[in-house]
């Protein structure tokens, strides 16, 4: 498809670089810092409404390629640009309530780079080239290093971002060298015709070559998933990051991260999907089933001694990615379904703890788990039952959505006859157990200290996370849209 003719379907990207533009122009222009106090969040929220609308217009679309086959349109990179969109905009409206980001001096430069790093993920969605997938993930990379050390004066935030830096610098060298290896055996870096040239290869034809390229890419797809190994940036990133930010990087940039590695995965290494053990006897699939065992079990173990918060949801957020990667590397329609599930129902949940984070902090400026003792005692009540509905989500428990998310994943993990790796997940599961339901009792059991002081949260605070709390307990009994949307997102375009 031409250039104009691909311009039309691309107008969510669009909508956001004119955001962005929108935002660097108002906030050189204004003429005091007082006059555009949160206005720049206002403006952020409008382009990215705009943008999501406009993904949403685009569903049903026939797919096709975009831009000389850089970009692939179909109902996969529309299915997760809604995610994103609707990403962008809680991450918006928590920064325009968080005291760490609303009314500071570099506002304007922080909804900046936040929108630029939603227009990267979009790009990380839909890429259907070797260049393209670098560069969009490689964008939302740098992005993501100046949003987390967005707190100048803060030392922990500075720590983050320099370590967020480093890991990423290391991962992104190994994937872009690895893609110059798969470059150099397929002769080209569209994902079709890589297929195309691995499918026609004998055993004896450097698939051995192809084989060490791939684990070089999947470097840098597992560290933006935060994957073992792959993960040692997550917990200091998220603790030393403004909450809104490591919101965002908990839900968005994970779901731009399973995005871009499901599509390579599965339109760039072999042409009808199955990917089966690759190349030469070097088993890739066993491979991939050794980090999603080691992503969720480290994870949750890692979680159970945590006293920050923010650190315990970084190893949860870690472990959560080993259940979403247990239905992406089944590498069939069923297990590629599963995982858009399973990201979808984390939204909610996850973005729910953590927008009850924000609140709690902006009260009493606590991140540790101390700061939630009689939580339902001193004002927070609605609040803790709320937290109480993400925790046991997020732990698989029904009848909340994260039920449904897991069984989704451990039934195409059956289908796939990857029994022990399903095994593995229900044992995580019961382990999340202990350090989730250890805030719960904090909140519930424990009665509140002289030094503890009473809270009260604003209405529209109050009102999101129960918004969030009713979404996570009746897409249990109301999934049948959202199982629709993922299995038609699931058919992933070839071209």
């Amino acid at each position: 498809m031409g250039t104009v003719e691909s311009l039309a379907l691309f107008l969510p990207e669009i909508a956001l670089s004119v955001t962005v533009l929108a935002l660097i122009f108002f906030d050189l222009l204004a003429v005091a810092r007082t006059d555009k106090a949160n206005a720049t969040g206002f403006v952020a929220l409008g382009g990215v409404i705009i943008a999501l609308g406009a993904s949403l217009a685009q569903w049903g679309h026939e797919p096709t390629m975009l831009f000389g086959r850089m970009v692939v349109f179909d109902a996969f990179a529309v299915f997760f640009k809604i995610l994103l969109g609707l990403s962008l905009v809680a991450a918006i409206l928590m920064s325009l309530t968080s005291d760490e980001v609303a009314g500071k001096p570099n506002e304007g430069e922080y909804y900046t780079l936040l929108v630029a790093s939603g227009l990267g993920m979009l790009l990380m969605a839909s890429a259907g080239n070797l260049l393209m997938a670098y560069l969009s993930l490689e964008f939302v990379s740098l992005t993501s290093y100046a949003l987390t050390g967005f707190l100048r004066h803060n030392r922990r935030s500075g720590e983050a971002a320099l370590k967020y830096l480093i890991y990423g610098g290391v991962a992104s060298g190994a994937m872009i060298y690895g893609m110059s290896w798969v470059f150099g055996l397929s002769g080209s870096m569209d994902y079709a015709a890589i297929a195309k040239q691995v499918g026609g290869r004998d055993a004896t034809t450097g698939q051995g070559a192809f084989f060490v390229a791939l684990l070089l890419v999947l470097a840098g797809f597992g560290y933006k998933i935060a994957a073992v190994p792959f993960h040692m940036w997550a917990p200091d990133v998220y603790v030393g990051a403004p909450i809104p930010v490591t919101a965002f990087l908990a839900v968005g940039s994970k779901a731009a991260g399973f995005a871009i590695l499901i599509r390579f995965f599965n339109f760039g290494v072999t042409a009808d999907g199955a990917l089966g053990s690759v190349p030469g006897g070097l088993p890739l699939v066993a491979l991939l089933m050794m980090i999603c065992f080691l992503t969720m079990t480290l994870g949750n173990l890692a979680a159970l001694s945590q006293e920050n918060i923010k650190r315990l949801l970084a190893y949860s957020s870690i472990s959560h990615a080993g259940y979403a990667l247990l239905g992406a590397i089944v590498f069939r329609e069923d297990g590629v379904q599963a995982a858009l599930m399973y990201l979808a129902v984390y939204y909610a949940m996850n973005l729910g703890a953590f927008w009850v984070v924000m609140l709690v902090s902006n009260q009493t400026g606590r991140e540790d788990l101390d700061g939630y003792r009689g939580l339902a005692w001193r004002g927070g009540a609605g609040l803790s039952v709320a937290l109480t509905t993400f925790l046991a989500s997020l732990a698989g428990l029904p009848p909340f959505a994260g039920f449904i998310g897991k069984v989704y994943v451990f039934k195409a993990g059956l289908h796939a006859e990857m029994y022990a790796l399903v095994l593995a997940g229900a044992l995580n599961s019961v382990v999340s157990l202990y350090y989730y339901f250890r805030i719960v009792k904090k909140m519930f059991l424990e009665q509140p200290q002289r030094d503890d002081p009473r809270v009260q949260f604003p209405a529209f605070g109050v009102g999101v996370v129960m918004a969030l709390s009713l979404a996570t307990t009746l897409l249990i009994v109301q999934f049948g849209w959202l199982d629709a949307a993922a299995l038609a997102a699931a058919n992933i375009f070839r071209g």
